[in-house]
């Protein structure tokens, strides 16, 4: 493979050295609120540069890793449905050479291409889902494929127990019912996630980071903010929990680049998709070293 774009911050090593891939799915066709997270992935390329490669949190740097920015897949402007193929086959292709995926969107259904090519690989596969919104809905204005139901196709390819839910604090009521017989749902916060750190250590994981999980007071830069929500601390603490996982895959989703004209929200991003980047890349220096 050949790099397309410039890549994300130190993420300059050849495909065939790296461990990770780093790529965007620029996609936003079913946002139902204010559009753009299309222009995340490169945002946050962009805006990489701004801050440093190492890590004062973990004590890592990413010029110590091999990882791959393949850059921006082509998605078809208004064809959902060969979206998710593509994303499905881009992600088939990565765990045939045995890489880790890692996404950037984009909006939050994305994630349904990538968990239809994990979830056949990974048979026993658990999502960590992080956001302010449930997407539980069985559909959103005659829709089954949108951001707002997204984790509800997830479940179905996964079933009860295996979709892992932090910080949701919106959402219908049917959601929330459905959730207390199907998900594990945490409302409002990120309180637990370390104990169900612990309890999926040896389960393959898949982290799926809607970043309005967090305030909108310090990340409004997405397309549907939500009153509350986590601060960056706690985040950045419950990221650096993540070496503790068998992660075979993430994807770090819903910046609206535009939408924050001060740079504050792309930075955030930034910054968290460096320290998830460090903790996929020490957990794979562990189990080789």
């Amino acid at each position: 493979m050949n790099k397309n774009v410039h890549t994300f911050l130190a993420c300059d090593a050849s495909y065939e050295e790296a461990d990770i891939v780093l790529f965007g799915a620029p996609f936003d066709g079913t946002t139902s609120f204010r559009p753009g997270t299309r222009f995340g992935p490169s945002a946050i390329r962009n805006e990489s540069f701004g801050i440093e490669t190492y890590s004062p949190y973990c004590d890592k740097d990413l010029v110590d890793y091999s990882i791959y920015d393949y850059g921006d897949l082509e998605l078809p402007f208004g064809n959902t449905e060969k979206t998710l193929n593509i994303i499905q086959d881009f992600t088939e292709t990565l765990l045939t050479d045995g890489k880790i995926p890692v996404m950037l969107g984009g909006e939050h259904l994305i994630t349904l291409g990538t968990m239809r090519a994990l979830s056949v690989r990974y048979p026993d596969l658990h999502v960590i889902h992080l956001d302010a919104h449930t997407d539980l809905r069985e559909e959103y204005l005659g829709e089954s494929l949108s951001h707002s139901t997204v984790m509800r196709r997830v479940w179905e390819l996964l079933g009860d127990g295996r979709i892992h839910q932090f910080g949701i604090r919106s959402g219908e009521r049917h959601e929330f019912l459905f959730a207390q017989e199907h998900t594990d749902l945490h409302k409002f916060n990120l309180c637990g996630f370390i104990k169900v750190l612990d309890e999926l250590k040896d389960k393959p994981v898949y982290l799926s980071l809607d970043l309005d999980v967090l305030d909108p007071a310090l990340f409004c830069g997405t397309g549907t903010p939500e009153a509350g929500g986590v601060s960056f601390q706690e985040l950045l603490n419950a990221m650096l929990g993540l070496s503790k996982l068998q992660l075979i895959g993430c994807d770090i989703n819903e910046l609206s680049p535009h939408y924050d004209p001060s740079g504050a929200s792309t930075a955030v991003a930034c910054k968290i998709t460096r320290e998830i980047l460090l903790q996929i890349a020490q957990k794979g220096e562990h189990e080789h070293g």
